[in-house]
């Protein structure tokens, strides 16, 4: 008996060698292929992601009753897209139009206004450190060329609706079906660790619902202030400006300074009075977003530190770009709720070093 103990363990030895090396292979293939398709998993995971953000909107829709009826999930779906798409309707008919006039005519004026921008940087003291000669002929080039820009600008767009449309229909599909898919996910933990993943889970599932809620607060209070001052100003292309600016907001900190730059560098175009008018605006409104908005709207919900956002911006940003720093903040949130849950320790432990029940 020993004999034979003696001749199966070399043998043991050998499979558990022979299945670490299939192991790392495998996780190595795996690696590879989600590298080729990153552009795929990314679509993939921004979709679940908004589908868990929109399902605290459809369970409250479910929750609605009638008498003694009340509407299904699917239909709670249908009801939240024809609520998106009324609310794309209305701007389209009603805010679309002056936006796409300020840009028709922004074309029209680039070959002359061009210049005239030049010619007032030229008139600043650090004027001499920049190389106008050349941005002009940037410039001149950028006006020449705009149908080529055009055409090139059309091709993308393009490309970023169908992936816009994938993602919409992976996003139904998500809030239809992943109740199976996320059983399905818990059922390769251990049955002990089931339920409170499951009620962590379920915690930032609400955290990142308000996320949503607050950041769509966020981007249409900036975009209407915006707007309401840029037409008071006369700053040119002002509902274009102000929708650029709300829509933009939903990259927190970046999406707003490249917004206000823009519209700085419109102004500047007629008069430096007017870029101290945006950017006197612009100052008053971030310490109001700052100081009273942001902890009243977002921060009660999201309960993020400053750094936090930042860091989860450029990762996010380095990432996956405009669409990474996008979803940067919910991906942020589910992960503080896991790391609070599963890494962090409560401060009477690490002082005392005795659990809870024993601190008095």
């Amino acid at each position: 008996m020993s004999g034979t103990t003696e001749n199966e363990q070399p043998k043991n030895k050998s499979k558990s060698a022979h299945g670490n090396i299939l192991f790392a292979f495998g996780v190595a293939l795996a690696l590879y292929t989600a590298w080729h398709v990153r552009e795929e998993l990314v679509l993939i995971y921004v979709s679940a992601l908004f589908a868990v953000v929109l399902m605290p909107v459809v369970r409250s829709i479910t929750s609605l009753r009638i008498g003694k009826w009340s509407p299904g999930r699917g239909l709670a779906i249908f009801l939240l897209l024809l609520a998106a798409a009324g609310a794309a309707a209305l701007f389209f008919v009603f805010a679309l139009p002056p936006v796409i006039r300020d840009l028709h005519e922004f074309a029209l004026e680039m070959p002359t206004r061009g210049p005239q921008l030049l010619a007032r940087i030229r008139q600043l003291p650090f004027s001499q450190r920049v190389n106008v000669a050349a941005l002009n002929a940037k410039l001149q080039d950028f006006a020449s060329n705009f149908a080529t820009y055009l055409l090139y600008s059309i091709k993308n767009w393009a490309s970023t609706l169908f992936k816009i449309i994938t993602g919409v229909v992976l996003t139904v599909y998500f809030m239809m079906e992943g109740e199976t898919a996320y059983r399905w996910l818990l059922s390769f933990f251990p049955v002990e660790q089931r339920q409170r993943l499951d009620v962590t889970l379920a915690r930032a599932e609400v955290r990142m619902g308000k996320w949503l809620l607050g950041q769509g607060s966020l981007m249409l209070i900036l975009g209407l202030s915006s707007t309401i001052v840029f037409v008071a100003l006369k700053v040119r292309y002002a509902y274009a400006l102000g929708v650029l600016m709300g829509l933009l907001n939903i990259i927190p900190i970046a999406g707003a300074l490249v917004s206000v730059a823009l519209a700085i560098l419109v102004a500047a175009i007629d008069s430096w009075g007017r870029v101290l008018g945006v950017a006197i605006f612009y100052a008053i409104y971030s310490q109001v977003e700052t100081s009273y908005l942001t902890p009243k709207i977002m921060r009660t919900s999201v309960d993020l530190a400053g750094l936090s956002v930042l860091i989860a911006l450029l990762l996010g940003a380095a990432l996956a770009g405009v669409i990474g720093a996008m979803v940067a903040v919910p991906t942020a949130v589910l992960v503080a709720v896991l790391l609070n849950e599963y890494a962090v320790k409560p401060e009477s432990i690490i002082v005392e070093g005795k659990p809870p029940s024993e601190i008095r």
